[in-house]
């Protein structure tokens, strides 16, 4: 993969369900259709919005394979290999590699909450085991461990390292990442609401959650930006601004999906522990797309 393709916005697409739970691969590939007509940049399979950690490994496999194969390299695919355990992530990465991903999203392992070399050597056995561009993803309100700056720095020294997901809503973090790493590394929003500030501090792009319902304004945002259209990109991020509160008022992906059911995208099918949309937040989700926000939303 060409590392320049990882710029833009990047949707973290979600996966959809069919009736019995399991994966409808039809609206996976309208939903991946429609972001390649929207201008979308990439695609995060697997990922956090896409309820990566209850996948067994046959979906994964399974939507992996029916991302590459329906994009056929008109976009890239870069597959989400997160997992506690080390030897698990580099086994997700060896499936991912088979299917023929572009790129890996590597989470820090959650919950075990490791120490920086931990982090190191998590990355380098990953690096080790799998010939593939890697991006580091930074979440800690959900992994409990930060990737801290220093850490990325030495990180970002081996050639498959090629840019870092960082989630925290902090625009000195953002800064100080962009730095330590230089010009050929990527640095990324991992927070929609602060997606327009990241970009103004030198990152170069969004994995997104809202890029699932708002694909085009998304994107339309990011080349405002490196437009030097400052006034139009704010402007726009007053309108998302309203959407990233919607979608962030229960956990992810439950609103996104629930805005992608509303609007006849995907089933109304989520796996527990989460659950369906309240239905205060659901009533707000019709109001939403038939109401002032409806001109950025997929179609």
């Amino acid at each position: 993969m060409n590392p320049d393709a990882l710029k833009g916005s990047i949707v973290a697409v979600v996966t959809p369900m069919s009736r019995d739970g399991g994966l409808d691969l039809s609206a996976f590939r309208n939903l991946l259709s429609l972001h390649r007509a929207a201008g979308t940049r990439g695609i995060v399979v697997a990922g956090t919005t896409g309820e990566g950690a209850s996948l067994v490994e046959s979906e994964f496999q399974a939507l992996l394979s029916a991302a590459v194969e329906h994009l056929d390299g008109k976009l890239p695919v870069i597959a989400g290999v997160g997992s506690p355990d080390t030897a698990k992530s580099v086994k997700l990465a060896g499936l991912a590699a088979g299917s023929g991903v572009d790129a890996l999203l590597c989470v820090t392992p959650y919950y075990l909450k490791t120490t920086q070399e931990g982090l190191r050597r998590h990355y380098g056995a990953l690096a080790d085991a799998v010939d593939l561009p890697m991006v580091l993803y930074n979440v800690p309100a959900r992994t409990g461990v930060d990737l801290l700056p220093e850490t990325v720095e030495a990180l970002s020294r081996s050639a498959q390292v090629i840019g870092i997901k960082e989630a925290r809503p902090d625009l000195d973090r953002i800064q100080e990442l962009v730095q330590r790493t230089g010009p050929g590394f990527h640095v990324l929003s991992g927070d929609d609401p602060t997606g327009l500030g990241a970009l103004n501090n030198g990152a170069v792009g969004i994995i997104s959650v809202t890029a699932n319902v708002a694909p085009r304004a998304m994107q339309d945002m990011v080349d405002m930006v490196a437009g030097g259209q400052v006034d139009q990109a704010l402007r726009l991020n007053q309108r998302l601004d309203e959407l990233h509160r919607l979608i962030g008022r229960e956990p992810n992906p439950i609103p996104v999906k629930a805005m992608l059911a509303a609007l006849g995208l995907v089933k109304p099918v989520i796996r527990l522990p989460l659950m369906p949309p309240s239905a205060a937040l659901a009533d707000d989700i019709e109001r939403s797309i038939t109401g002032g926000l409806r001109d950025l939303l997929i179609a």
